[in-house]
């Protein structure tokens, strides 16, 4: 049986990842008492073992559930049910936006005489056990409902039993290093092509961006550093049972170098590992599985709508 449990923070897209599960073929659940569980398994199990289930489990819990979250995800475990564990966050601001915006309240909100601020705040303490388990994190800070929904049926309904989705993105410092990163690459001490002003609108796809970048031997040596090292480190993190593992590469603005330097890594790790996906934060492209083709080559991908 294969079980997706979505939890987060009030605000970040819960119900819009439900819907897009049931919408996949999940029997899906919203709030479900995390204390249920195991019946729930119990139940399904003996009628539909191979019906794939999505239930949200977040701050809605009685704290006592939310803090037993851990032993009952250890169980499931241990009876080799095959659980991914889903978090959704979004920066606090962005939060007070959209609930000032819809003028819902907050789910912390009405019970308890504090503010939206307070109770943003308290939902994130209440969930850090959750968060630490997650095998997914997505920040959808800046993700569209669209994205989100691509984003779960890349990573969540369409991997099932896999046992490890690989993503490369490319980002910029300034907008904060991706929240779902597990391993972070700084590539701000190449050569920058944005002060070159014939460059400073292409990107790290363009042929101009990439002969500039090419043409110097460190930004050869950092790639093939890069792709030494996660090569050598990938098989250690399969074998560690992860669903999921994001190498992010960042450069200021994430539009030229990191760019360049995910495109080429993402190939080349397209050769030996199946399903590596693609994606450049700052322009806004996501590819769900790179097309193998000769080490080193970069491909130019559509922009996924």
């Amino acid at each position: 049986m294969q079980i997706v449990i979505i939890s987060g923070r009030s605000g970040s897209g819960k119900s819009i990842a439900l819907q897009a599960l049931e919408d996949f073929g999940f029997y899906a659940i919203d709030n479900l008492p995390a204390m249920l569980l195991g019946c729930l398994v119990d139940e399904l199990g003996e009628k539909q073992n191979d019906l794939p289930v999505a239930v949200s489990i977040d701050a809605r819990n009685l704290p006592d559930a939310l803090q037993r979250f851990p032993a009952l995800l250890q169980e499931l475990r241990e009876r080799h049910i095959h659980c991914q564990v889903v978090y959704l966050t979004t920066d606090a601001r962005i939060l007070l936006e959209r609930y000032s915006a819809t003028r819902r309240r907050h789910p912390l909100t009405r019970h308890h005489q504090v503010t939206l601020a307070e109770a943003i705040d308290q939902e994130q303490s209440a969930l850090t056990e959750i968060r630490d388990l997650a095998d997914l994190v997505i920040d959808t800070s800046r993700l569209s409902v669209h994205e989100l929904r691509g984003r779960i049926a890349d990573q969540v309904a369409e991997r099932g039993n896999e046992a490890l989705a690989l993503t490369v993105e490319s980002f910029g410092f300034k907008r904060g290093v991706p929240l779902d990163a597990d391993i972070v690459f700084d590539a701000r001490c190449l050569p920058n092509p944005y002060w070159d002003p014939s460059l400073r609108e292409a990107t790290g796809r363009d042929h101009s961006v990439i002969d500039f970048l090419a043409g110097y031997p460190i930004v050869e040596e950092m790639q093939t550093d890069i792709s030494a090292w996660v090569e050598r480190w990938l098989p250690r993190y399969q074998a560690s049972q992860r669903s999921y593992l994001t190498v992010a590469i960042g450069c200021t603005g994430g539009q030229h170098r990191s760019v360049y330097l995910a495109e080429r890594l993402a190939q080349e790790l397209a050769e030996h590992q199946p399903g590596v996906g693609l994606r450049h934060r700052e322009l806004g492209i996501q590819v769900s599985r790179m097309p193998s083709g000769a080490a080193g080559e970069v491909h130019d991908i559509e922009k996924e709508s």
